[in-house]
């Protein structure tokens, strides 16, 4: 038996700073932006010759928060109410054999050091991934192989999932104007309209909050209707 070890060429930092709140598919948010900071050696210029042709990569990446004991061939996908159980391989859970995420993501920029010509990062949208997640490799999005438009869904062809109306008062939309960019804010409200929460929760007095961009965002939920009640910088860790 062959035990390969994988080398972490890059690191993802993003806004995203708990599980809670991340999208839960790569693509579903367009304007959050994601940057993967290379590591050397990978960040050569050499190794992303003819990267910057393409729309879309690949990144495969490590669920290094995803913490299991022994492997377990069911897992109960949130989406599903939390109490249906599916095969772990009919689904995208981060609870795996090995740690090992797959996310399709938009190639926005390739930045380079002025100082040494090499990488130092890539920006993309579109990713579904924690702060801080190590990158294991990049590959190019190919559609003449990798889109599937006769494609079935399985069990999440049956899901029901409607976007939230997202609202706030004036005083809480200014402060979160004050705090971030426009494009984070409609990056923030595309990731609340999802509904982050589990399947089996809908508590309409209950206050949720997600870490997003260093503050906590907390809200509510009532029928189709998401209201950000309160942005705070979040307590000590």
């Amino acid at each position: 038996m062959t035990n390969t070890s994988l080398e972490v060429i890059g690191y993802v930092r993003c806004d995203y700073k708990e599980k809670f709140g991340i999208p839960r598919q790569s693509g579903l948010t367009g304007c959050a932006a994601a940057f993967i900071e290379m590591l050397p050696p990978y960040n050569q210029a050499e190794a992303f010759r003819g990267l910057d042709e393409f729309s879309h990569i690949w990144l495969l990446w490590d669920f290094s928060r995803a913490h299991k004991n022994g492997f377990t061939a069911t897992v109960k996908p949130p989406k599903l109410g939390g109490n249906q159980r599916m095969g772990v391989f009919a689904t995208r859970s981060p609870f795996r054999p090995n740690n090992i995420g797959l996310s399709s993501v938009r190639l926005l920029d390739i930045i380079y050091n002025e100082e040494n010509g090499c990488v130092h990062g890539l920006v993309v949208s579109g990713a579904d991934i924690l702060d801080g997640t190590p990158v294991y490799d990049i590959k190019p999005y190919l559609p003449y192989t990798d889109s599937h438009p006769e494609a079935t869904g399985g069990w999440t062809d049956s899901l029901d999932i409607p976007e939230l109306s997202v609202c706030s008062s004036d005083d809480i939309t200014a402060k979160l104007e004050t705090i971030f960019s426009s494009t984070q804010i409609e990056a923030l409200k595309e990731i609340l309209a999802q509904d982050p929460r589990p399947g089996y929760q809908d508590e309409p007095n209950r206050r949720y909050g997600m870490l997003y961009g260093g503050y906590d965002i907390r809200f509510t939920i009532s029928g189709d209707t998401l209201t950000i009640c309160e942005v705070a910088e979040p307590g000590p860790q």
